[in-house]
């Protein structure tokens, strides 16, 4: 089984990426949401905070471990690496990063997340590891997150805060944009349309299941069910979780280590 954790509901835009591409691999979802979000912690907190979720889902029958936040992917993914050498962990940024330089003509690419992601500078620190040569425009985009959690997905509002965002990018000429935040994939129709058709747009949730999909895929295939765990459990996290994924998913409430 595949073990996906985020500090609330945005890695389960992964969960949905996951069961479109892998719809025979079972996955077990941790999302932290008592101690939502991540991104104002520190590094030794966070690093905890992925460590107990990694265990738990790891004591629920997980084979591989996907961080689907990008604050822990950013700050975490080392250490959990080190600590659990026995066990595949992906975290979402490597993927994407890849992916945009692979696709960049004109190496230019661009950047949007949370201020926590675009202030950490790791996408743009790898990106240059690859290829110096590449210029990176990176972009806060602190709105979003609430706009795709309210379903504010095709509001005038929401269309005219995504303009406003991405009108520096849009001057830059960029030809690649990664949307570095998991719930960004929700106003992917809305960014593609604001940022020009030209541009290409990395989805961080389809490039991380893409690199399960091609080491882990033989190894994780089993007949066992989706299982969804929340340290807790609003109505809006059930609404959001219905919403997101579709259908019914049964959801349990496990609190999270203080």
């Amino acid at each position: 089984m595949i073990g996906i954790f985020d500090s609330g509901v945005g890695g389960l835009t992964v969960a949905k990426e996951m069961r479109r591409q892998l719809p025979d691999c079972p996955l077990i979802y941790f999302g932290d949401t008592a101690r939502t979000p991540y991104g104002n912690k520190s590094q030794a907190v966070i690093e905890r905070y992925s460590a107990e979720n990694t265990d738990f889902l790891l004591k629920q029958g997980a084979t591989a471990i996907v961080i689907g936040c990008n604050t822990a992917s950013a700050l975490a993914a080392d250490y959990l690496k080190k600590k659990y050498p026995g066990t595949p962990i992906f975290e979402v940024i490597s993927p994407a990063v890849r992916q945009a330089v692979a696709l960049t003509k004109n190496k230019k690419i661009g950047i949007i997340g949370t201020r926590g992601t675009i202030g950490s500078g790791i996408y743009a620190k790898k990106i240059k590891e690859l290829d110096p040569a590449i210029e990176v425009f990176s972009v806060a985009c602190p709105l979003l997150v609430a706009l795709a959690e309210e379903n504010y997905l095709d509001r005038p509002e929401t269309k005219m805060i995504v303009r406003r965002y991405l009108s520096g990018l849009r001057s830059k000429g960029i030809d690649t944009l990664i949307l570095g935040c998991t719930h960004y994939p929700l106003l992917k129709d809305i960014i593609s349309a604001k940022i020009g058709k030209r541009v290409r747009l990395v989805d961080s949730a389809e490039e991380v299941v893409k690199e399960l999909k091609v080491e882990s895929y033989k190894v994780i295939k089993s007949a066992e069910k989706n299982k969804f765990y929340f340290s807790d459990l609003t109505p809006q996290v059930r609404e959001i979780t219905k919403r997101w994924l579709g259908g019914e998913v049964e959801l349990v409430e496990v609190p999270s280590e203080n």
